[in-house]
């Protein structure tokens, strides 16, 4: 019995973000520290087993009420299910002719919930690719963004853009450019992979209590920008323009001028975002400290530059004493 394993990591958004949904330019990095893994090999039922978060028995009416807090009322299985349809429906469009076969298919994931750090996005990728090697279907790597994202916009009504997906088909560190009129023309934006060495040392802090999830961050500024809110609109086309001045900030080594551009990010993006408190003294600690700072996607989860290992000890011992961890993302195999 042949089985197969695969997986996708969690991402971080360098800068750029939250523009991807809004025809805007970002610069992500793909983050193996964690990462969602699944499981699949043929079995005579089609067959998904629920992980431990779906689990439904529970010590305690608080330990149900944190676990539903943490993972909803369907964890991880509405994500396999929907990716499973979708995968299946485009098949279709496409006559691509499935082999009559079931499998067996399991998940796990040990990616920080609700941080953005991009877990759900990270399922849905590991549960494709578990899905093209079982049925030993090809899908243009340019396409599966879009085709990962539509999982959990169109069959899960969950707020969401294209760069967690690209980030985690790609991996690395990517360059993406949403163009409006670019994605109407070919149906994908510009990705670019870019070298990770031209990375300044960086530092991941996330909380280890539970944060909000990033659809309810994105639907009142979907509202606004779709209604014509000068302030929403402008301020989203200035975060875009910070991704292509990073870049030629990489390319040139500008460290400097990269940790400004990733202040001027959140500092944009606060002008015309409610952003929790938790998370606004989480930038502003790093800040304190002499590091650069701003999200690493929709809340919980920071992302900067540090200078040297004396700083990152501060920031460690800093974060730890509110209840944060601090990681160095490792972006290479």
């Amino acid at each position: 019995m042949r089985i197969h394993k695969t997986r996708a990591y969690a991402r971080a958004g360098l800068i750029g973000n939250p523009s991807d949904g809004y025809n805007g330019r970002t610069i992500s990095l793909i983050v193996r520290n964690f990462s969602a893994s699944v499981v699949i090999y043929e079995w005579p039922q089609l067959e998904i087993i629920p992980t431990r978060q779906d689990h439904c028995r529970f010590d305690s009416l608080d330990d149900f009420l944190y676990d539903t807090k943490l993972n909803g009322y369907y964890g991880g299985l509405r994500l396999v299910k929907a990716t499973i349809k979708r995968f299946a429906e485009y098949c279709q469009e496409k006559g691509i002719v499935l082999p009559l076969r079931n499998f067996s298919l399991r998940y796990d994931s040990n990616i920080p919930r609700q941080v953005g750090l991009a877990g759900s996005s990270a399922i849905v990728t590991a549960t494709i690719r578990a899905l093209l090697a079982f049925y030993e279907v090809e899908i243009p790597k340019e396409i599966l963004p879009g085709l990962i994202l539509s999982v959990e916009k169109d069959e899960l009504k969950i707020g969401a853009g294209l760069q967690d997906r690209v980030a985690q088909v790609y991996e690395g560190l990517v360059y993406m450019d949403f163009n409006r009129q670019l994605m109407d023309r070919q149906g994908y934006g510009l990705y670019e992979p870019l070298d990770p060495g031209l990375l300044p040392p960086l530092y991941i802090a996330y909380q280890t209590d539970l944060a909000e999830a990033s659809d309810v961050f994105h639907n009142d500024i979907r509202k606004r920008y779709d209604s014509g809110e000068r302030l929403v609109i402008d301020s989203m086309d200035l975060i875009a323009s910070l991704a292509g001045q990073a870049r030629e900030a990489l390319l040139a080594r500008d460290h400097v001028e990269l940790a400004r551009l990733m202040n001027l990010n959140f500092d944009t993006r606060r002008t015309f975002y409610n952003l929790n408190p938790k998370h606004i003294r989480m930038i502003e600690l790093a800040r304190s400290l002499g590091a650069s700072a701003k999200f690493a996607g929709s809340g919980g989860s920071i992302i900067g530059a540090f200078r040297d290992e004396e700083m990152f000890a501060r920031l460690k011992a800093a974060f730890e004493a509110e209840k944060c961890a601090v990681i160095k993302p490792i972006i290479n195999p």
